[in-house]
């Protein structure tokens, strides 16, 4: 089973992509707090990381770099989830990110957004 890392710090959003993805059959870890992630991917790797742009004090572009600057992490896909930014510019530079969802987002695009950067199994 495909296990995907919902970062955000909103935890009803949280609840409900857990509920959408657990319902597509994927397996979720959540995490509300951005200075934890790197504890949370090695704890338990994922397959895909959802991750909202703004964390609290944390810019989840700036994550997302971290992500793909460390040779362990830099091959997972990173979606970034926002419903106030813009990252058209950052789409293309280094530590970009695999793919970008508007909030609210459709769940449909989502899921279709999601099989798109999972590597078939």
């Amino acid at each position: 089973m495909r296990r995907i890392l919902a970062v955000d710090d909103d935890n009803d959003i949280l609840e409900v992509l857990q509920f959408i993805l657990e319902d597509s059959g994927y397996e979720v870890d959540t995490l509300s707090d951005g200075h934890f992630l790197f504890e949370k991917i090695r704890d338990h790797t994922p397959d895909l990381i959802l991750l909202d742009i703004m964390l609290g004090n944390l810019d989840g572009r700036d994550l997302c770099k971290d992500v793909k600057a460390k040779l362990e992490t830099h091959d997972i896909p990173v979606i970034l989830v926002s419903a106030s930014h813009n990252v058209a510019n950052s789409m293309h530079q280094k530590g970009a990110p695999n793919a970008f969802i508007a909030k609210p987002f459709d769940i449909n695009e989502l899921l279709n957004v999601i099989r798109l950067q999972l590597p078939a199994a």
